[in-house]
């Protein structure tokens, strides 16, 4: 699991040790990552959790994680993500939000792949926000080469791409078994997701803090819907799908902060979002 050193991160993995899985707590502070570690050993009494080093952002790094991986994985759960960041680019010149929140987790899973495949039912967890209903995926200018930069379109896109991510693997890698889904996990306290703002100054209206339509969470209840789709029976082989509060998100109307965005879970734009993806990673030396 990835951003699992703090927020939902922690509580998933939490809920999943707790279940007794052996839990790899994949983030960029390995610090902060052992002291969560030895919480959870200490919570939970399995002894299964462990930590290694993954930066997104850091395509070596991806790839060393992906290479360095033994034995099947039976659940990916792609948690983290950084929101509303000033512009800020990787050494390959793409924007950060993009580069973390889909095209880390994106190299991740593809080189995890194998692995995937080898556990027989595995299950992705694509952890996206409704945030996504902010902007569907630019392909003219992803990077914001020519357009000015919005943190908030930028991470709007970002997770956009989370959940067209779910719908191609779901396609892609059906005949392997394997079952991807995409969530949102509500509006949640007590995070540092929100680290690089000021009070949401400027966010458009699904974040804005008088929301009478949503209500707040904390990391627990936030959690319980990456929890319900790694490893809850009830879900077993449903796969393609966005889901919030435990359950299958219905279509986003104007005006709601709930729900999906048809553009996100549009197959063609995922397969496209699949190509570039793959075109990107090998564009910069870091796929063949």
């Amino acid at each position: 699991m990835t951003g699992g050193s703090s927020g939902l991160g922690v509580e998933t993995a939490r809920a999943l040790a707790g279940a007794g899985a052996a839990v790899t707590l994949a983030v960029r502070d390995t610090a902060a990552g052992e002291r969560v570690a030895r919480d959870l050993i200490a919570a939970t009494g399995n002894g299964l959790v462990r930590v290694a080093p993954l930066d997104l952002a850091d395509q070596r790094s991806v790839a060393a994680f992906a290479a360095a991986w033994s034995g099947p994985l039976h659940m990916l759960v792609a948690n983290a993500g950084i929101m509303a960041t000033p512009l800020l680019r990787t050494p390959q010149g793409w924007e950060l939000q993009f580069a973390t929140n889909h095209l880390g987790h994106f190299a991740l899973a593809t080189g995890l792949h194998p692995a995937l495949a080898a556990a027989g039912g595995a299950r992705i967890v694509s952890v996206s926000s409704v945030g996504h209903v902010n902007a569907d995926v630019d392909f003219d200018d992803i990077h914001f080469t020519h357009r000015p930069y919005d943190p908030w379109l930028a991470y709007g896109q970002s997770k956009t791409a989370n959940i067209l991510f779910a719908v191609e693997a779901a396609n892609r890698w059906a005949a392997d078994g394997i079952t991807a889904n995409a969530l949102n996990p509500g509006r949640i306290t007590g995070t540092n997701l929100g680290r690089h703002i000021d009070g949401l100054a400027g966010a458009p209206a699904s974040f804005a803090p008088a929301s009478t339509d949503v209500s707040w969470k904390d990391a627990e209840q936030g959690a319980a819907t990456s929890v319900l789709l790694a490893g809850s029976p009830l879900v077993c082989g449903v796969t393609g799908r966005y889901f919030e509060d435990c359950q299958v998100a219905v279509p986003h109307r104007p005006g709601v902060r709930r729900g999906v965005a048809d553009y996100a879970l549009d197959p063609v734009a995922a397969a496209r979002l699949w190509q570039v993806s793959t075109d990107m990673l090998a564009s910069a030396g870091l796929r063949r």
